[in-house]
């Protein structure tokens, strides 16, 4: 795990600042879409050249479900701008395209970057998230569309050595992406706690980010600035937890359910693990990991301690009165679409997840998942 940097954004972001005045940064590409117009960091980045003598170069072809072709568009103006530092303003998207661009830089011009083998460079990334959901400033991970289908770009040096926590930036957030993007941080920590790739030290980023993600629910749904603040670190750490041992069942799942309904995709995982915890603990006799069912559960019990109930079905249930509280839709699926969605999941991903689950157990699933 590469030892994260992280900067506040007191003082007018006077940590940033000092930050690029160490590393020499002279030109550097600014990954963003159009929302960083909204943002206080936007006339931070417009002040810059006067201020400090650095040029920003934006880069901002690219949509929210990142092409491979957008990233090659960023590489190529990342040298022909002559930049020497990225900085990834936004969500995921932001995130997985600044991370292929600074992968793909310092590789051959004109490959098929894909499928050439990663050579680790010195470009610095900073990471300036504005949701507290993805964790992706904080993983190995960017996942890109690659000839119609995702692709999940993996390297540690793609993980950004800086990362900028900034709670204003969370103020204009919509309530419903604030609910989703929360859910996807608590299910990336309860998929990284109970996952079979589990150890000590994810079992503490997870335990950490749940207790926190928690501790800062109410301030944060408030829009309040320490609960905004509380719920970037939360998600940083539940990142951190997922970087270690990747998603499980929930994850999985809840790919084909955001291309075929259009969910957003914390509101697609949070349908998912609402469905899958109670099967789970109804089967806790069909574990696969090879640390045994007793490991299982004890699991489920930190879980539940984590989350301030006193057994595992009440930490089940306080999840699904969360996820039950924000009134998230359940799509209305037709036979056709239950017919692709059984065979839709990553089996690379079940080999994560702790339950056994064969093809019929997920049909059950979406069936729960969908009206």
């Amino acid at each position: 795990m590469v030892d994260q940097e992280i900067l506040t954004a007191a003082s007018n972001y006077a940590a940033l600042d000092a930050r690029l005045r160490a590393d020499g940064v002279k030109r550097l590409l600014l990954v963003c879409g159009k929302s960083i117009e909204h943002l206080a960091l936007w006339p931070y980045f417009q002040a810059l050249p006067q201020r400090l003598g650095i040029a920003v170069e934006r880069f901002s072809a690219f949509s929210p479900n990142p092409t491979y072709e957008s990233a090659l568009a960023g590489v190529r103006q990342y040298r022909q701008t002559h930049c020497d530092a990225i900085v990834a303003v936004g969500g995921g998207s932001a995130m997985d395209v600044a991370k292929c661009i600074k992968l793909y830089s310092s590789m051959p011009e004109g490959c098929d970057y894909i499928n050439q083998p990663i050579e680790p460079n010195n470009i610095r990334l900073i990471a300036v998230p504005t949701t507290a959901g993805t964790g992706s400033e904080a993983t190995r991970y960017a996942i890109i569309n690659y000839r119609g289908e995702k692709y999940s770009v993996t390297h540690d040096s793609c993980i950004p050595s800086v990362v900028l926590f900034d709670p204003s930036a969370l103020s204009t957030l919509p309530l419903y992406q604030r609910q989703v993007t929360m859910l996807d941080a608590l299910c990336h920590a309860i998929e990284s706690y109970w996952s079979v790739n589990s150890n000590a030290q994810s079992q503490s980023y997870a335990q950490e980010a749940i207790r926190q993600i928690f501790a800062n629910l109410d301030a944060y749904l408030r829009n309040d600035s320490e609960g905004n603040a509380g719920m970037l670190a939360a998600s940083n750490i539940a990142g951190k937890a997922i970087n270690i041992t990747q998603t499980t069942a929930g994850h999985a799942m809840s790919y084909k359910l955001t291309g075929l309904y259009g969910l957003a995709h914390g509101h697609a995982v949070a349908l998912c693990v609402d469905a899958l915890w109670p099967y789970m603990l109804a089967n806790l006799d069909q574990c696969t990991d090879p640390r045994g069912e007793s490991h299982l559960r004890d699991i489920f019990a930190r879980i539940a301690s984590a989350m301030g109930c006193p057994t595992p079905e009440a930490a089940m249930q306080k999840f699904r009165q969360l996820v039950s509280s924000f009134s998230l839709e359940r799509p209305k699926a037709t036979g056709q679409d239950h017919d692709i969605l059984k065979v839709s999941v990553n089996p690379g991903r079940l080999k994560n997840h702790p339950v056994r689950l064969d093809e019929s157990t997920i049909s059950a699933l979406y069936h729960q998942i969908l009206r």
